[in-house]
């Protein structure tokens, strides 16, 4: 169930630990003074960190990610620990770790999104919750609306060929 603790161990990528999985998408409101509700079915997953301890950053798609910290942690890890000295790493480093911001779900379970988060990801009132597994993705929702329908676009070159043989 969304939102509900993985009983599998995690993978290499997160060291055997066990992460949340979230899934769904929700419609959500940013009020005047940029908060946006969790959820209450996946407040307590993302608080498995420590009592409301998230990380939220930016994503080269224009959107944000929201990560519990625990899953985040290893993954800024690996980031930091790549050379710096090759442009397109330091680009993301400055993106993902520049903009990473620790954020707490307060008593009405809600985040406050930062100001220049909110700018980067061009989110106004009306946003999109995302779940990605480990995390969630915050959308603008027109944003949301014009990376749906270009997906499901499908081009005529097809789909990725690591995507030969699944099936849903």
């Amino acid at each position: 169930m969304a939102g509900e603790a993985d009983d599998s161990a995690g993978g290499p990528e997160t060291g055997g630990v066990a992460f949340p999985v979230f899934r769904g998408v929700t419609q959500q409101a940013l009020d005047a003074k940029g908060r946006l509700a969790i959820p209450a079915k996946h407040r307590d997953a993302l608080a498995m960190g420590g009592p409301g301890r998230l990380v939220l950053t930016a994503d080269p798609s224009r959107c944000l990610l929201l990560y519990p910290l625990a899953a985040w942690e290893p993954i800024q890890a690996r980031l930091m620990s790549l050379s710096s000295f090759n442009d397109k790493i330091r680009s993301l480093q400055r993106l993902l770790v520049g903009y990473a911001d620790d954020v707490d779900i307060d008593t009405a379970g809600r985040i406050l999104v930062p100001p220049s988060l909110r700018r980067y990801a061009n989110l106004d009132k009306h946003v999109v919750l995302v779940g990605q597994g480990h995390k969630f993705e915050l959308w603008d929702e027109a944003q949301w609306q014009a990376q749906t329908a270009q997906t499901i676009a499908f081009p005529a070159d097809g789909l990725p060929p690591e995507l030969d043989g699944l099936t849903l």
